[in-house]
């Protein structure tokens, strides 16, 4: 579809309630009138990505990646994935911080691609959030069941698919309610994944064997090390997925230049200690061929060191965090596609509310149903398709989002500006291509096909509401104000 460059260009208010005006300095803190403040520092905005970050993660990509990498040298793809992260965590400091709010990357999109292609690309977005969520949902149902073999080793095919459906449907009834606030769960999951790392990196070192942790095979760091690097890559950015979430929580941050980069920054480079803190704690209890065996590594470690009661309880901790973990993701992810019917951007029927409890139902149902599904494939290959669909979509498409910004909006009001800029977006577009090429077929495919079937979507879409590329682009440059 060629696209019309006619414009309709319609001023329109901030939504942090600002004045349609030429910007000015004192506009990087907005006065609010929806009971949201600036509460959030430097300390707590990384202590909450730290949160997101890790949850079951680790516990079930340890043996995945020492396999997939042939041995201890795995260390090296959570190093990997840090360095990553920082490249793309800059991209979304200078996004998040000049447009602070809910929404993150629909935002983003929205405000960059409007002036060629209209609203495709953040009904793109949401489109693949329809998917993305709930595989992502799906490795913590995928995890939790792995852990609970644990206590039943001998279950067959059926019963354990039966468990995760079973799961995933109580999640999504837990969920089929008005639920004000998971703050209590937020909190709860975060004390038992700190108590399940320290306690799992604990036993691992009361119990440590060095020549266990530093056996490397022969040709460890050969030719075929780079080929391994790219599967252990997509591995260790999905254990750091989650750095981004105060870019979310923009208009809630004290001084979002300082807050927003420091908080990203800080809480990869933490959470890259913990990983191979607790990487090394586990490859020093038995060999990595073991390891990379193990269903339940948590569970082999803590049994190895302190005794099958230490480890049952630990395993039930891992259990509950995984549960929770899907119980919040579900809940926070349900309410993206809501808001961007809301906004006109998406399909309508996802812009309802529950008659009776106001929730937005169809969307939760959504993608409890996707979620069920991915629970039917292998764990390594729900990651590769939910990377390889996020990776188009959302990473790259924010690196071009920062650059078109910079060029269609340089007034646009940026509280921080990229460090060394180009430099990080560069490094992370050939880091997150290095990721996708290194992706297995079949994610590739499934995940393209999704995004094909996408734009048909949005072409009918548009079709019937009279956007582009059936009408004019209607221009609103909602963070910058115009005469």
């Amino acid at each position: 579809m060629t696209p019309r460059l006619q414009f309709k260009r319609t001023a329109l208010h901030p939504t942090h309630n600002g004045k349609a005006d030429m910007p000015d300095p004192s506009a990087s803190k907005p006065v609010r009138s929806d009971g949201f403040h600036r509460s959030i520092g430097l300390f707590s905005g990384t202590a909450i990505n730290m949160t997101q970050m890790c949850g079951i993660g680790p516990f079930i990509t340890i043996p995945i990646m020492v396999a997939t990498m042939g041995g201890p040298q795995a260390m090296i793809g959570w190093i990997a994935g840090a360095l990553l992260a920082v490249a793309d965590g800059l991209v979304w400091a200078e996004l998040g911080a000049a447009m602070p709010g809910s929404g993150g990357t629909y935002v983003y999109l929205r405000e960059a691609f409007q002036y060629r292609t209209g609203k495709l690309m953040p009904f793109l977005f949401i489109w693949t959030v329809l998917l993305t969520i709930p595989l992502l949902m799906s490795t913590g149902i995928i995890g939790m069941v792995e852990y609970l073999e644990y206590f039943f080793p001998h279950l067959g095919w059926w019963p354990v698919h039966l468990v995760s459906l079973a799961a995933t449907g109580l999640v999504t009834w837990l969920l089929y309610r008005r639920i004000e606030s998971i703050r209590a769960i937020t909190i709860a999951l975060w004390v038992i994944m700190l108590v399940s790392v320290i306690g799992v990196s604990a036993a691992g070192f009361s119990d440590f064997h060095p020549e266990f942790a530093f056996s490397y095979p022969a040709g460890a760091f050969g030719s075929h090390f780079f080929v391994g690097l790219g599967a252990g890559l997509i591995l260790g950015i999905y254990d750091y997925l989650g750095y981004f979430t105060t870019a979310y929580m923009g208009d809630e941050l004290r001084n979002p230049g300082r807050t927003m980069p420091g908080s990203i920054i800080i809480s990869i480079i933490a959470m890259m200690v913990v990983y191979l803190v607790l990487n090394l704690s586990v490859l020093g209890v038995a060999p990595w061929q073991e390891i990379a065996q193990s269903r339940s590594v948590a569970s082999l470690v803590v049994e190895r060191s302190w005794g099958h009661l230490a480890a049952a309880g630990m395993t039930v901790l891992i259990i509950v965090t995984a549960f929770a973990s899907v119980f919040a993701g579900l809940l926070g992810g349900s309410r993206v596609p809501f808001q961007a019917a809301h906004e006109k951007v998406f399909l309508s029927v996802f812009g309802k509310l529950h008659a009776k409890h106001g929730f937005p139902h169809v969307a939760l149902l959504t993608m409890g149903v996707v979620t069920a599904i991915g629970t039917f494939f292998d764990l390594t290959e729900v990651i590769n398709m939910l990377l390889a669909a996020t990776i188009i979509v959302q990473s790259i498409a924010q690196i071009a989002a920062l650059v078109v910004l910079r060029k269609r909006q340089p007034l646009l009001i940026r509280p921080y500006r990229q460090w060394l800029y180009p430099i990080p977006c560069v490094m992370a577009l050939l880091g997150w291509i290095y990721v996708y090429v290194s992706a297995s077929a079949m994610s590739l495919i499934l995940s393209g096909a999704w995004i094909v079937a996408g734009l048909v979507v949005f072409a009918i879409w548009a079709r019937v509401n009279r956007c582009w590329p059936f009408a004019p682009v209607e221009i609103r440059e909602a963070y910058l104000g115009n005469d």
